[in-house]
């Protein structure tokens, strides 16, 4: 004798194969998600792209006639001012280092919109900048130091900057605050 159903489900069943009835085999299948496409920021590759040409016009300071060096700090309106005396004091950590020595001013323009960038995308905060005090140069006038400077002063992404300490460069190098990205 065989099995005797105890529910309406085995009643069920026996009932079928009673009748010659066998029930269907579907292989075992896996359920699979596409995985979604990473978003692309198309805006910010553009304004990213946009940026070395914003670096060769005259918006941004570099081509401006500057005679002394009296852009010794900087700090966007709006910021607390602790935010300058932290970044005298060497509180925020230098995480990227640029040296401009030996470059002309059209070189150093392009280096620096290039260093800029990077420094953007790796979301990197602060930054030094190593212009030199313009000792060789013509009547003793840091010509780089200046309009660079003055550029900075005049770029979004720069909170504030001062000397380095004189350990780092002193009036010969910029600590740079950027924006966090």
């Amino acid at each position: 004798m065989g099995k005797i159903p105890n529910d309406d489900e085995d009643l069920f069943r026996a009932e079928m194969a009673g009748d010659g009835v066998v029930p269907l085999i579907v292989p075992a299948r896996a359920t699979m998600k596409k995985a979604r496409p990473k978003p692309i920021p198309f805006k910010r590759i553009e304004d990213d792209l946009a940026i070395p040409g914003e670096m060769m016009s005259d918006t941004s300071g570099w081509d401006a006639d500057i005679e002394n060096g009296d852009l010794i700090t900087f700090k966007r309106t709006g910021l607390p001012t602790d935010v300058l005396r932290k970044l005298k004091r060497g509180q925020w950590i230098v995480q990227a280092s640029l040296d401009l020595h030996g470059l002309t001013t059209d070189g150093a323009r392009t280096e620096l919109g290039r260093f800029l960038v990077r420094a953007r995308h790796g979301g990197i905060r602060c930054v030094r900048i190593v212009h030199g005090k313009g000792t060789r140069s013509p009547n003793n006038v840091a010509v780089i130091r200046n309009k660079v400077r003055l550029s900075l002063s005049r770029r979004d992404e720069v909170l504030a900057f001062c000397d380095a300490a004189p350990a780092d460069g002193g009036a010969g190098a910029v600590i740079v605050l950027l924006k966090s990205s």
